[in-house]
């Protein structure tokens, strides 16, 4: 067992002495899913930005999509990963989870997987019938995203920050899939922490849920342990994904990242590459999720 699994079960009989029921990891499903043909256009408050097509060979190329040949099964591991996320977003077979429509997809060091996660979940969650899905570029101080897409130097979350007479719906992207469009992280500065932590943010935040109520926004946010952006995030964030890479994420330093979201009403974790692929490091599979307590001492 490796050491992130160990970490994923102390935290998990952690929970359970507090009282807390942890969820069984699903199997991976047999089915394919495609996009729809036929899905429904971007909603009359969706961008007004110049219209984006999503380069996946550039993606692939720079380790943030499969290989095609392995894309159906990472369509069936994103399904599994997603639907608790969804239904906590809209009220799905369930209570809508307050603000919970913001997943901020997060991973205590850099190099775990965390813009992969972002990305791919986003292009899954938009195959959704009846939501509408957001990507936002937050990792401001290394936009990858922002650059891979050609929005380096688009206006984005720190100028809709700066300026709270923008209309943030001005600046979001939609893409050449329907249901899914695109935030850049913006302008760099070196007050990016101070603005994600500001009033502003949590304004913006609810104008993103209050504009489309069946939007789900999904925030590439910048690693736990190597920034402060990451910590003023996850006081928006309604859900938080940490995304651990097995066999070589540290016990200590996960244990350290996840205390840094202490007291966060839900937090769930993704394992990374708990079966490496022969041919490239940047295939993710074997996911588990589990809820974590507050608790993360054991």
């Amino acid at each position: 067992m490796s050491v992130v699994e160990k970490t994923i079960r102390k935290l998990q009989e952690s929970q359970q002495r507090a009282g807390e029921v942890a969820g069984n990891i699903p199997s991976p499903s047999a089915h394919h899913e495609t996009a729809d043909a036929t899905a429904e256009p971007a909603s009359p408050a969706c961008a007004r930005g110049a219209i984006i097509t999503v380069e996946r060979g550039t993606l692939r190329s720079a380790g943030l999509m499969p290989a095609e040949q392995d894309a159906q099964l990472l369509t069936r591991q994103y399904r599994k990963i997603k639907r608790p996320l969804i239904n906590a977003a809209i009220g799905r077979e369930g209570p809508r989870l307050p603000r919970g429509y913001l997943i901020m997809i997060a991973s205590a060091m850099a190099g775990e997987g965390k813009t992969f996660t972002a990305v791919n979940l986003a292009f899954s969650m938009a195959r959704e019938k009846d939501v509408r899905v957001l990507l936002v570029d937050a990792d401001v101080a290394k936009p990858q995203l922002s650059n891979l897409l050609g929005l380096g130097e688009a206006r984005g979350l720190l100028d809709a920050l700066r300026q709270p007479d923008l209309d943030v719906e001005s600046l979001i992207h939609p893409t050449d899939f329907p249901t899914l469009s695109v935030l850049s992280a913006g302008t760099a500065g070196d007050d990016a922490t101070e603005l994600l932590s500001s009033t502003s943010m949590d304004r913006l935040a609810q104008e993103l849920g209050r504009n489309d109520s069946r939007r789900i926004v999904v925030l590439d946010s910048p690693p736990l342990l190597q920034t402060t952006e990451s910590s003023a995030l996850a006081h928006v964030a309604g859900q938080i994904v940490v995304v651990v890479r097995a066999e070589s994420t540290p016990q200590p330093v996960l244990i350290d990242a996840l205390k840094t979201l202490e007291g966060h009403p839900a937090l769930s974790l993704v394992l990374n590459q708990s079966m490496r692929s022969v041919t490239s490091e940047y295939y993710y599979y074997g996911y588990g999720t589990e809820r974590a307590g507050s608790d993360v001492s054991g």
